[in-house]
């Protein structure tokens, strides 16, 4: 395959340490979402977030993840194929925390953030806990590497059954569906950028036979280095956007800006005229 690399079965199976117990699953309770912005949003916590995936990779149906901040919200509007793709997803969380403020004000409260890359790093532990294994795609070929050498650092019993970067074209997409499905991998993590990400993962996440597929964005920048996450203190009072506004101004802050002032307007809009939603689901996520 052309236009990146590819490395498989990177680690062998993993041996449990004598007397190892896997977690016990909490047994599904009833789900709760919320419509928002037209969109069915999962009313849950991180730990909730990570119970329902795991109960997926131990006992099906596979899901996809989908995650919104303001930004997506607003591109969602004019971007229909980036709207179709997170509509699809079987999982919806709010990764921004103004989707949890724009919830309160419209009504429809959200008990918690449940951010993308928190939810990556508790996959990684889960999974590495429950002996599952991982597939990464993502980021240049340089920015992988130190993200997997991060990853196996902070988790080395993980198995890791692939990785390759994410400059592929849309005919090599297939084809890296099947490497993933031909690893046999439980997770699948791709840290792309949107609408690459959920387009990729709506159309091959079924074909990768992984049963979790979660659009991590930039976490494998964050892992490696390459980016730095806004402290716990400016992360609690909803400033992460700021911090990373803050480390590339001329390039962000403009976007940051239009995107903010476009979201708050859309907010204001909903209050008095919600979306409509489709249909908002019954079945417990990881419940077959």
């Amino acid at each position: 395959m052309s236009g990146g690399t590819r490395n498989a079965a990177e680690t062998g199976p993993v041996e449990p340490s004598s007397g190892r117990q896997l977690r016990l699953l909490r047994p599904a309770g009833p789900r709760v979402q919320r419509p928002l912005f037209g969109l069915p949003v999962d009313a849950i916590v991180l730990d909730e977030a990570v119970e329902r995936c795991m109960r997926a990779v131990a006992h099906g149906p596979a899901i996809e993840i989908g995650v919104l901040n303001a930004a997506k919200i607003v591109i969602m509007r004019t971007d229909g194929a980036l709207a179709d793709a997170v509509s699809s997803a079987d999982l919806l969380l709010a990764d921004g925390q103004s989707v949890v403020w724009a919830s309160r004000f419209l009504r429809q409260p959200l008990p918690a953030r449940v951010a993308g890359i928190d939810l990556f790093a508790a996959l990684l532990a889960a999974a590495e806990w429950e002996d599952r294994s991982v597939y990464l795609i993502g980021a240049t070929p340089e920015v992988l590497a130190r993200t997997v050498a991060e990853v196996r650092r902070r988790h080395p019993r993980l198995r890791i059954a692939g990785s390759r970067d994410g400059y592929f074209t849309d005919e090599e997409a297939a084809d890296v569906a099947a490497d993933v499905r031909a690893s046999r991998a439980d997770l699948l993590f791709l840290g792309m950028t949107s609408p690459k990400k959920e387009i990729f993962c709506a159309r091959y996440g079924a074909a990768t036979g992984a049963k979790v597929t979660h659009g991590v964005g930039g976490s494998f920048d964050v892992l490696a280095g390459v980016v730095r996450r806004a402290p716990r203190a400016w992360q609690a009072i909803g400033l992460e956007w700021l911090y990373r506004v803050l480390q590339e101004p001329r390039r962000l802050g403009p976007r940051y800006l239009r995107t903010n002032a476009k979201f708050i307007r859309l907010t204001l809009a909903e209050r008095w005229r919600p979306t409509p939603v489709a249909a908002l689901s019954t079945r417990p996520v990881g419940s077959s």
